[in-house]
């Protein structure tokens, strides 16, 4: 490969005649492509990667790491891992999954980086090949995956790398993290998208249903088979089938499964006949399989099966940056036809809370805020009733208090005749307000957002104070 500089200000870069031919080529792929130097410079860029990234600017020339990141230096320099760099180590084709400022903001995106050699080994170029992530997004949405912490792109990469393939994956984690999601993820981004995804909730299914459930029955198979019945298995063919909560299979059932999953092969219950089935299988659980392995209750056989491909998924507590992706997030999916938002104070309010029950617990807690607030702004108020709300519940079912809210003034918000709020949590912001106001120069509505409160609250709070 050849590059010519020539006299102008703006430097244009020549291609060789056989490197013209491959850039020729990548300009009729669908997918984004870049042919780079080895200084990192852009020399030839295919439609689909000007589409994604150039928009009307000039490409050529510039460096990737440049037009992609928008950095002033290469990846590895600037905290990402460098798929340039991997290459120029090993010299094969490297894999990565990288965050990219695109034409429609930023977005992950897959990266496949092959190094181009001289006939006598000499390293002269790059081919870069990139695929948008389509389920997993940085920017709040109705749907699919959400987050940027570095625990969620380490489960994300795993998940976009394993996606394609047929292989068995099995998704580890804490109840409410999740799984589901990226079980439904891990089917939109395969190769069997247009066929069924049919989950399976193993937790529900007693050991007398679940071999029929699963495997279908014939007529007359047993008291209430008044008809044959395809099984859950058969209605995935070619699909996706997602064990939810495997761990609770019943250990006699667990034979049958490792059955299907040896020889695709499974019998509906009152029949003999065999019936083949082609299902990729994707399992979850929030229970330590290798203990049950051990203790005996969990097939050591089956458990290798199901777990081919394992995938941690990340507790809440480790994505705190994740936390108003999130709360944006679920805002929308709750409430589609209206616009509400957290407040920054009962914002920061969740950011202090443990949630045991991960992204569940989040949704649930925002739901109940939802009801508690009058306003398309949740301030600090709501968010803190329903937190105690919470409380009480834990309270009661561990026994250690069994009054109800209107018992306990000291800590829990009461409603007074005219809807307000009050408390000894209220009360701990009055010399906070008394703080602002001797330096507040805006409107009570100003301030009453800039507290995260209603105008309603603030000026009880003012009168409380002889200010209103």
């Amino acid at each position: 490969m050849t590059f010519t500089a020539s006299s102008d200000a703006e430097p244009q870069w020549v291609l060789s005649p056989g490197r013209a031919e491959l850039a020729s080529f990548l300009e009729g792929l669908p997918e984004p492509h870049i042919l780079c130097d080895p200084d990192y410079r852009i020399v030839a860029a295919n439609q689909a990667y000007r589409h994604l990234y150039g928009g009307e600017g000039e490409l050529t020339g510039r460096t990737c790491y440049e037009v992609s990141h928008h950095f002033d230096r290469p990846c590895d320099q600037a905290g990402e891992s460098c798929p340039m760099a991997r290459a120029r180590q090993s010299g094969q084709r490297e894999r990565i999954l990288h965050l990219h400022h695109t034409s429609c903001g930023q977005s992950y995106v897959n990266i496949e980086l092959t190094p181009l050699l001289s006939p006598s080994g000499e390293l002269t170029g790059y081919i870069e090949k990139m695929e948008t992530v389509q389920h997993a997004h940085l920017q709040p949405q109705a749907q699919g995956l959400i987050g940027r912490s570095p625990a969620f792109r380490q489960m994300l990469a795993l998940v976009t790398r394993v996606a394609p393939t047929d292989s068995a994956v099995m998704l580890l984690g804490e109840t409410g993290t999740g799984k589901d999601l990226v079980a439904q993820t891990l089917h939109a981004s395969s190769q069997r998208a247009a066929k069924p995804f049919v989950p399976v909730d193993c937790s529900s299914l007693t050991e007398t249903l679940f071999e029929s459930e699963l495997f279908g029955h014939e007529r007359g198979a047993f008291t209430d088979a008044h008809r044959a019945k395809a099984g859950l298995v058969e209605t995935a063919h070619e699909g996706t089938l997602f064990l939810d909560e495997v761990g609770d299979i019943p250990l006699t059932m667990q034979v049958k499964l490792l059955r299907l999953l040896e020889s695709g092969v499974y019998r509906r219950v009152g029949s003999t006949e065999q019936r083949q089935a082609n299902v990729r299988i994707v399992s979850a659980t929030h229970r330590d399989l290798s203990t049950m392995v051990r203790e005996g209750r969990f097939r050591e056989d089956l458990y290798h099966r199901l777990c081919t491909f394992p995938i941690r998924l990340p507790p809440l507590r480790a994505r705190a940056e994740d936390l108003p992706l999130l709360v944006d997030s679920l805002l929308r999916r709750l409430v589609p036809q209206r616009r509400i938002k957290l407040s920054p104070q009962a914002l920061e309010l969740l950011g202090h809370q443990p949630f045991h029950g991960n992204v569940r617990e989040l949704r649930n807690l925002l739901e109940r805020a939802i009801v508690l607030s009058d306003s398309a702004l949740i301030g600090v108020e709501a968010v803190e009733w329903a937190l105690q709300l919470d409380r009480d519940l834990q309270k009661d079912s561990q026994g250690r208090a069994r009054e109800t809210a209107l018992h306990e003034p000291s800590s829990l918000p009461q409603v007074t005749g005219d809807g307000a709020l009050r408390g000894s949590w209220q009360r701990l912001r009055i010399e906070e307000l008394r703080e602002r106001l001797q330096s507040w120069h805006g409107t009570r509505t100003e301030l009453a957002l800039e507290l995260g409160i209603s105008e309603r609250t603030l000026y009880r709070k003012l009168k409380a104070l002889g200010m209103a």
